[in-house]
């Protein structure tokens, strides 16, 4: 077992990472006390490892569940809703913990309802996807999407634990592994060049869940992220740099209709783009740019898309969250594991789309 140490104001918890590690949860909520507990998941986790967690949680305290729809297009009030009636239904109180056991749908969702009930209660993260586990069950971001945008409401609210059981990956389909690894190169190519290249000698053996290569790459991507949380809890500076391939990706994801592309997909070609647009503005080097695009198609993830509008891409850019004033911020890398944050003329956003696939 793995623990990485996440330190922010006023709060610190503990990444738990490796095989079996969710036979530490009873310990982790008898340090808790809870009055109840309320675990959260969608319905395809729920058919594989809910039974198992509810009786562990059992041991500890009175413990129910809800089940939500699996996938992106249920990121939204009524999933949200239904967690808070539960919680009321049960009767919980200030000192219930909420577990989310899923992928990054279902900790955002579980983290967001936990914010906002009775004005914040706790949390356990449990991530039962590769992506979660390494990216969006760290760090305290919680929330839901909009018709206008993803993740544009939520609260920054920090779980008391994650727990990451490398074992739930063995049920995990082919794709969403992909989309995890989408997560973990994007750390290497903001953070951290010596990551990048053992991710280069390693993809193969990462893919096919290699147990070794898993627990080291999990580790240092959750290192990575830690840190920069750690330094920048609330996204005022360096934590932005970790929406790399993000603010393309969002939306990618929104004109596509949420759950047609993973968010590990849409992050994938959004590196890609960002990688393309820094290189136009002479930022980084062609060879760099080629790594990047090499290894990404190298995990079995896209490159590119095709046949959305450049305009409307556009217009969805700047509607994210990190435009000021309607004017986008793009994450650019300046070389393999450094990267700078700015803001890129339309006319040039428009070049690369139009370049890279995408219609007028």
């Amino acid at each position: 077992m793995k623990e990485v140490q996440v330190n922010v104001p006023g709060h610190s918890y503990t990444i738990k990472l490796g095989s079996g590690v969710i036979k530490d949860l009873p310990a982790e909520l008898k340090r808790l006390n809870p009055s109840s507990c309320l675990i959260v998941t969608n319905i395809t986790v729920g058919s594989l490892y809910l039974k198992k967690v509810s009786e562990l949680c059992n041991t500890v305290c009175r413990t129910e569940s809800v089940v939500l729809p699996d996938g992106e297009a249920y990121k939204d009030w009524n999933s949200v809703s239904a967690i808070l009636e539960k919680l009321a239904s049960m009767g919980a109180d200030r000192k219930s913990v909420v577990i989310a056991l899923g992928g990054g749908v279902v900790g955002d969702l579980a983290g967001f309802a936990a914010a906002i009930y009775m004005r914040g209660i706790r949390f356990i993260q449990v991530p039962t996807t590769l992506l979660a586990m390494v990216d969006s069950s760290v760090g305290g971001k919680t929330g839901m999407n909009m018709t206008a945008g993803k993740n544009l409401v939520g609260a920054f609210h920090q779980p008391e634990a994650v727990i990451a059981d490398s074992d739930f990956l063995r049920t995990l389909p082919e794709r969403e592994i992909g989309a995890g690894i989408a997560e973990i190169i994007k750390h290497g190519v903001l953070a951290d060049k010596d990551y990048f290249e053992e991710l280069e000698r390693d993809m193969e053996k990462l893919r096919a869940l290699d147990p070794e290569t898993v627990a080291e790459v999990v580790g240092r991507s959750c290192e990575i992220k830690a840190g920069v949380v750690s330094r920048d809890e609330k996204e005022k500076g360096e934590r932005a740099k970790l929406n790399l391939g993000h603010t393309f990706g969002h939306a990618i994801e929104k004109l596509t209709g949420y759950g047609t592309w993973l968010h590990g997909e849409a992050v994938a070609v959004g590196t890609v783009l960002a990688a393309v647009t820094a290189e136009k503005q002479g930022k980084i080097n062609r060879d760099d740019v080629k790594r990047i695009r090499d290894l990404i198609h190298r995990a079995g993830l896209p490159v590119r898309i095709s046949g959305i509008s450049a305009a409307k891409a556009i217009e969805a850019m700047k509607g994210d969250k990190k435009s000021t004033k309607g004017v986008p911020h793009f994450i650019l890398p300046v070389a393999i594991g450094t990267t700078v944050i700015e803001e890129v003329p339309e006319s040039l956003i428009r070049e690369v789309l139009l370049e890279e696939g995408y219609q007028p």
